[in-house]
């Protein structure tokens, strides 16, 4: 399993440099596959310290005797960001053939993941003594990401390199699996891709997102009250909006902000609470800054790192917002749907589009633009970027309890057991054995 970009380690750390959706994908995989019997070790780019803990990221590290990380040196001893990634492949793939052929490992399948893995993939079966079944999973395409972003960006994200190389592996792979099918339509439109047979969406760990209901001693409320004016006893009584993703300028805090600002002057006893990592500058500044101006600051609260408390966090919220311009499918808005929220989105995110909105949402108007929004069964859309669609779209379902509950209900029906790991990768390994040599037996 090659997922070369991002801190990668078995407690994944979201918000830390590229690291979030795809790494926690990649363990839950990894973790089904170890159910099925399957031994897996995950390949990532090592040779750097940990930006937290500052240990080296070196060698083995063990989940159990079915599963472990393999950190690979490439002899540069700093953090890479993906995009940057290419130059570093051919070391990359030396260390790799050096530990297999130390260990006399014989490999079965190869999965990878982003461009980077798919070639380091590719690359690294020109090296096998016989060819071993490649089945790339890509959680982003190049083109799509061009779609979404503007022009000036194109550059610094390699767009043009990422295309070229996605379209090169491609005839040297044998299977790809379509995380959405956003991607699915793009590999084959874009990328002239006939057999896009596999699918292998994002999932939800059901034992660790599910609705519940959380005391009032449990440890979330007063790590809110710590980071606001207001005490575990008034949280109580908020509604609560939520939006947790990594900082990130594709992500749109920004937007779900300014169109806080405007909910909180009609309900003052609504709260934000979303995710802004305070060591992603200037971004984060900016955003802080954004909050400080806002006439509903004190209802805003900004965390950092909340892996631990996420799934409490979920529960005791009302509603989960995702502004977001650039998902591959959209992670946090599934896990809040698997606890039974209704959720707000941006037109750009794939899972809550395809899955949650229905079939024939009601078009409503904002009351200021005439902005249409569209209110599905288990999620209202929003236009991208658009601030009085976002805010009318929040009001609606906080003034109207009973289409919350029916909205958030629908949410979870549409997402559990569908969305869970053992399901999707049963399906998964079923088709792969049928269309490559790899046998699951």
């Amino acid at each position: 399993m090659i997922t070369n970009h991002g801190v990668h380690e078995w407690n994944i750390i979201p918000g830390l440099p590229d690291t979030g959706g795809q790494n926690v994908f990649v363990n839950a995989f990894s973790d089904a596959l170890a159910k099925l019997g399957f031994r897996i070790t995950i390949i990532n780019r090592g040779g750097y310290r940990h930006p937290i803990s500052g240990k080296f990221q070196s060698g083995l590290h063990y989940k159990n005797e079915h599963q472990r990380i393999l950190y690979l040196d490439d002899g540069y001893h700093e953090f890479v960001r993906k995009e940057d990634m290419h130059a570093q492949i051919p070391a990359l793939i030396q260390c790799l053939n050096n530990f297999l052929d130390q260990e006399g490992t014989h490999v079965d399948l190869i999965i990878s993941h982003y461009w980077d893995s798919a070639l380091i993939g590719v690359q690294l079966n020109h090296t096998l003594p016989e060819h071993v079944p490649h089945i790339w999973v890509p959680h982003s395409l190049g083109t799509i990401k061009m779609r979404n972003i503007n022009r000036d960006q194109w550059e610094k994200l390699r767009i043009a390199e990422r295309i070229q190389v996605e379209k090169s592996i491609i005839p040297e792979l044998d299977g790809i699996a379509a995380t959405s099918s956003a991607i699915r339509n793009s590999l084959m439109k874009d990328y002239g891709y006939t057999t896009p047979n596999l699918f292998l969406p994002p999932c939800v760990n059901s034992a660790r997102f599910y609705p519940h209901k959380i005391l009032g001693n449990d440890p979330v409320w007063e790590y809110l009250s710590q980071r606001s004016i207001f005490s575990p006893v008034e949280l109580r009584k908020m509604k609560i909006i939520t939006e947790i993703s990594r900082t990130d300028t594709t992500k749109r805090k920004d937007i779900l902000i300014k169109a806080f600002e405007k909910v909180n002057k009609k309900y003052p006893q609504s709260l934000l609470i979303l995710s802004i990592d305070e060591k992603i500058q200037p971004l984060s500044a900016e955003l802080l800054q954004l909050i400080d101006d806002t006439t509903a600051s004190s209802h805003i609260i900004p965390v950092g790192s909340i892996w631990d408390i996420l799934p409490s966090l979920y529960a005791i919220s009302d509603i989960y917002c995702t502004p977001s311009i650039m998902e591959g499918f959209g992670m946090s808005a599934q896990e809040a749907a698997a606890t039974r929220l209704p959720i707000v989105s941006s037109d750009l995110v794939p899972f809550v589009k395809e899955y949650l909105l229905g079939k024939n949402p009601e078009i409503l108007y904002t009351p200021e633009t005439e902005i249409p929004i569209q209110v599905g069964e288990g999620a209202i859309i929003v236009p991208a970027n658009d601030i009085s669609a976002f805010a009318f779209a929040l009001e609606c379902l906080l003034e109207d309890e009973l289409l919350s509950k029916n909205m958030g209900e629908n949410a979870y029906q549409r997402t559990i057991p569908f969305f869970t790991w053992d399901n999707q990768v049963k399906q998964f390994l079923r088709v792969l054995e049928n269309q490559t040599s790899f046998a699951t037996i």
